[in-house]
């Protein structure tokens, strides 16, 4: 018993040894790949005032948006492009976070039974609307666009106050349970 008790804590430790330095060479090249592709993201992160704001910004996101996009590169990328279009449209990106994650849950290619398209589930009436009906709303950067414009400006009608104004962004207006829904999910990016 105790000679077999000694060869397995001795195989154990063996393979412990052995196998101790490929992992830890694996996790060394992860977090290796991971900062060169955080270094390009914050290199193009143009919609911070600057670099070390776009560092904590972008980890402190990426680690929220993983149960969602699982892939880093993807991960970082739309987090850019996210924090890029609210900023521009005068918005918070983390309420912009938030509609994404109650209208599509981060799938760009969501369409709804209404016929919302994308991330922020715009209708696309507004193309017809706006005279630019070969817009592709599935597509990340003009969804954005598109999306972030009408929160803000709906955010505006509103004088500020994110509650009518998110039901009007939804089409229930007068209503507060997709405010709801959103108010609480701004929460947990803040």
């Amino acid at each position: 018993m105790r000679k077999k008790l000694c060869k397995g804590l001795i195989i154990g430790w063996l393979t412990a040894i052995l196998f101790t330095p490929f992992a830890t060479l694996a996790e060394q090249e992860v977090d290796q790949q991971l900062v060169a592709l955080l270094k390009a993201t914050i290199a193009q992160a143009d919609s911070f005032e600057d670099r070390f704001d776009a560092e904590v910004w972008l980890m402190a996101k990426s680690s929220q948006l993983e149960k969602f996009i699982p892939d880093s590169r993807e991960r970082l990328e739309l987090l850019r492009k996210i924090h890029l279009a609210a900023t521009r449209a005068g918005l918070s990106p983390e309420i912009v976070l938030a509609v994404i994650q109650i209208e599509s849950r981060f799938d760009p290619y969501a369409v709804s039974r209404a016929g919302a398209q994308g991330l922020m589930q715009v209708m696309p009436f507004w193309k017809r609307e706006i005279g630019r009906e070969e817009d592709n709303l599935i597509h990340v950067d003009t969804n954005l666009r598109y999306g972030c414009t009408i929160l803000k400006y709906y955010l505006d009608m509103e004088d500020g106050d994110l509650t009518p104004a998110l039901a009007r962004y939804n089409g229930s207006y007068g209503k507060t349970w997709y405010s709801e829904l959103v108010l609480v999910a701004w929460d947990n990016w803040r």
